[in-house]
């Protein structure tokens, strides 16, 4: 199944449960009810903005976006992890009001209604689970993730209220903990999409592997001005100083690129990669980020850039 079924699939499943939330909570008078559905509205707002810039990213590169339009799946994160955060100020203020003067609340309707979004929640959730790291795929699966646990705390509150006839209150706590829930996700997918735009090195890459890596192919003595870092949360991008040995030939100097590129491909997962060849390490100003200069061998000259080959 592809990611843009997955996404329209989600949309519909979405679009029903709001407008059955929204519904049953003003005739329920359920703050828990309706802050699902406020929860369930921004997933509405998240896939169809993940739809969108699924769309985008597949567009061909041109001379423009030489990258390509990968940038837009994190973009379609950044926006929804900021309406994660608005609707959860929005919960809060009713779930608090709702504690002050409590209204009476339908349970028995609460805990129906509840029960039928989570199971609702946990289909769509299966069906984003397309198990890639895409950042933008990610946030619809918490989206839907996170709609499963709210479901549940809205219908252990529902369940609680008609099984004694009390405990109002019990629902804008629900309503509160649902708050919560999408707080701490908004979070994750703000941080995360930051790093990818801020070019920070991928968080589960180590740089010092991968530097024993590039070192350890014969024919290079040294590395330095390296740059890793993401283009969308999929594809990453690297670019390095190698010091060749033996002053080899153009040919020679190539064969080495290809076999460092071959290496770090595959073990870390660079999509993309430029190397520039040197016989003797130029003069580099800029702080070296993985510590090359203290494992590499001590009294190595640097002398001003020579011409290099890519």
């Amino acid at each position: 199944m592809s990611r843009t079924t997955r996404l329209i699939i989600a949309l519909a499943v979405n679009l029903a449960l709001v407008a059955g939330q929204v519904v049953a909570g003003l005739a329920a008078h359920s703050a828990g009810l309706l802050a699902d559905a406020g929860h369930n509205l921004t997933d509405v707002a998240a896939v169809a903005i993940s739809l969108a810039a699924v769309r985008w990213a597949l567009r061909p590169r041109s001379a423009a976006r030489s990258f390509g339009n990968h940038r837009g799946t994190i973009l379609a994160a950044l926006v929804n992890a900021g309406a994660l955060a608005v609707v959860t100020v929005a919960i809060v203020v009713r779930s608090v009001g709702d504690l002050i003067h409590p209204e009476h609340v339908d349970g028995t309707v609460v805990a129906v209604v509840a029960g039928a979004a989570m199971v609702a929640n946990a289909l769509v959730a299966l069906v984003l689970r397309d198990g890639t790291t895409d950042l933008n795929m990610r946030a619809a699966f918490t989206h839907a993730g996170a709609d499963v646990l709210s479901s549940f705390a809205v219908l252990v509150a529902g369940v609680v209220i008609a099984l004694t006839g009390a405990w109002d209150r019990l629902d804008p706590v629900a309503a509160l903990v649902v708050a919560a829930l999408i707080m701490f996700e908004a979070y994750r997918l703000l941080r995360a999409s930051v790093d990818i735009l801020l070019e920070s090195t991928p968080a589960d890459l180590d740089l010092g592997a991968l530097c024993d890596e590039i070192t350890g192919v014969d024919g290079v003595g040294d590395v330095h001005d390296l740059h890793v870092w993401s283009l969308s949360s999929e594809v990453r991008a690297l670019s390095a100083h190698l010091v060749m040995t033996g002053h080899p030939t153009l040919e020679q100097a190539q064969e080495v690129g290809c076999l460092v590129r071959d290496r770090v491909t595959g073990r870390f997962d660079i999509a993309h990669t430029t190397f520039e060849l040197e016989c003797e390490r130029c003069v580099d100003d800029q702080d070296d980020p993985c510590g090359v200069e203290e494992r590499t061998a001590v009294g190595s000259r640097q002398r001003a850039p020579r011409p290099s080959t890519r």
